[in-house]
Order: structure tokens, then C-alpha cells, then sequence
């Protein structure tokens, strides 16, 4: 992204926005809600258009490219698209459907290779032996694991994951992470970019962060450098404390808190 703003109405929701993602870096985002964090996931899921700057996505820009082509090689979690899912669909369906770009099975036919992808994914993210349960039964943790496996169904060259966290129990989200942690590890998996409010939700193996406020970039780069007390408590409008332990990242309001009585 290049000078990137997104304007409706008077209101800038994206401003001023330069930022590139290479394909072996992991990101994540942050920032408070209206920060523009789902405008800037939708423009790289090609689902929006800038209102000025310029974004290529894999090689092709938005505005010179038929998105629907561009689509497909993109993977995409979002709350927007579960709700697109029909409750009855089948999980397994829900995931195999996506190498056609669909939401659910219909008509289309699937060859071995699809399915053994699906069932392999399945399995990796740990909802194999809910294949043939209704979407709508599943809790939220499965739900966000087979999307995240149906995100990847296409082989996709980048991996947006918009707020996969939202919703967890503790445990949900600790197994969300472990398993975010290893994919990231993995050489053969894609870019990834993932949308959080929260620190504690950032895998270990991640290597970059990109600080949002009011749609503009308050900084971005290597994890490590970016991701700051400082500039973290510049971002949220708050002082805060960061720490880190094993990888995984902490923050608290900073100041004694008096003990309760």
C-alpha cells in the first residue's frame, strides 16, 4: 500500500497508509476499535478499493486487476464471512467449498485431491471429527478453527485472519494460538496477517506489527522495534506496561491498581 486513504462521507477511515508485507513475514495488527483495522484487512482481501493511493496485491493492482480472479489466492477469516455460512451447512462442506470460492457445497464436483486437502486440513486444525456436523452446532473455537482451515483449502499465496481470537474462552484461545504459532513456523505457509485488540493474542513466530490510530499508521516494522510500552500506550490512549514471557506478550494499564478490601 501506497499512500493508501479510504474516505466516506467527511469521514477518513483510512489515511495516508504505506505498509508492505513480503511473503515470509507474519504481522499482526493492533489497534483500538475504529482504528480502520477491517478497512485495511478489506483492502487486502481485495474486497474494497482505495479511495486514493495505490495497492498491489501479489503482483496486481486493485483497480487493474478482476478481483474475482485475485480473490482465490487470498485466504480469509472474518466474522462477516461466518455469517455468510448457512447454520446447516456441513463443516466439512463449509471447507472443501472453498477451493471453488464458494460458501457451501452446491453443485460443484470435487476430485480426490480436493477432498484429501480438506481432510488434511481438517485435521491439522483439529475439527476432523466434526466433518459431518452442522456448522451451526459447532462452539465458537471450532468455528474459527475450520475457517481457518478452509482459508487455507486454496493454497493461498497470503493469509488474513481478522480478530480469529473474538469469543474464545481461555482455553480456545490458547489453542488458537499454539496452532497459529506453528503454522507460522512452517516455510511452505503463506504471508500472514492477523487483526487482534490484544497483545496476549499474538503468536510467538510472528515477526512484524503494524500500530493503527484513528487510520494512521503510528508505526510499523519488526516486532520487536514496534511493539513498545511507549508506543503501544500512544496507540490505545492509555499508559500501559508491556511485558513478554516465552514469546508471548502482556499488557496492563500502568500505575498501582489499590488492592480490592
Amino acid at each position: 500500500m501506497r499512500g493508501v486513504d479510504v474516505v466516506r462521507g467527511q469521514t477518513h477511515l483510512l489515511q495516508g497508509v504505506d505498509w508492505t508485507v513480503l511473503p515470509d513475514q507474519r504481522w499482526v495488527v493492533l489497534g483500538p476499535n475504529g482504528a480502520g483495522k477491517t478497512t485495511l484487512l478489506q483492502l487486502a482481501g481485495a474486497h474494497l478499493h482505495p479511495t486514493r493511493g495505490e495497492v498491489t496485491l501479489l503482483g496486481e493492482t486493485l483497480g487493474a486487476v478482476d478481483v474475482f480472479e485475485l480473490r482465490p489466492r487470498i485466504g480469509l477469516t472474518s466474522a462477516a464471512l461466518a455469517q455468510r455460512i448457512e447454520p446447516g451447512e456441513r463443516t466439512g462442506d463449509v471447507v472443501v467449498s472453498a477451493g471453488y470460492a464458494v460458501v457451501g457445497r452446491w453443485r460443484e464436483r470435487y476430485d480426490i485431491h480436493d477432498l484429501s486437502r480438506a481432510a488434511a486440513l481438517m485435521q491439522q486444525w483439529g475439527v476432523a471429527g466434526i466433518a459431518h456436523r452442522p456448522f451451526g452446532t459447532l462452539s465458537e473455537g471450532e468455528r474459527k478453527r475450520a475457517q481457518i482451515a478452509r482459508a487455507l483449502m486454496p493454497d493461498p499465496e497470503l493469509l488474513l485472519l481478522d480478530e480469529p481470537g473474538a469469543g474464545l474462552d481461555l482455553g480456545g484461545r490458547e489453542d488458537l494460538v499454539g496452532r497459529l504459532s506453528e503454522l507460522a513456523a512452517s516455510p511452505a505457509a503463506p504471508a500472514q496477517v492477523l487483526v487482534t485488540h490484544h497483545v496476549e493474542e499474538i503468536p510467538p513466530g510472528y515477526t512484524h506489527a503494524l500500530l493503527l490510530r484513528g487510520g494512521r499508521v503510528v508505526a510499523a516494522g519488526p516486532l520487536d522495534g514496534v511493539l513498545t510500552a511507549d508506543r503501544l500506550s500512544e496507540t490505545f490512549g492509555l499508559p500501559l506496561d508491556l511485558s513478554r514471557s516465552d514469546g508471548r506478550f502482556t499488557a496492563r494499564r500502568r500505575g498501582t491498581v489499590p488492592a480490592p478490601r
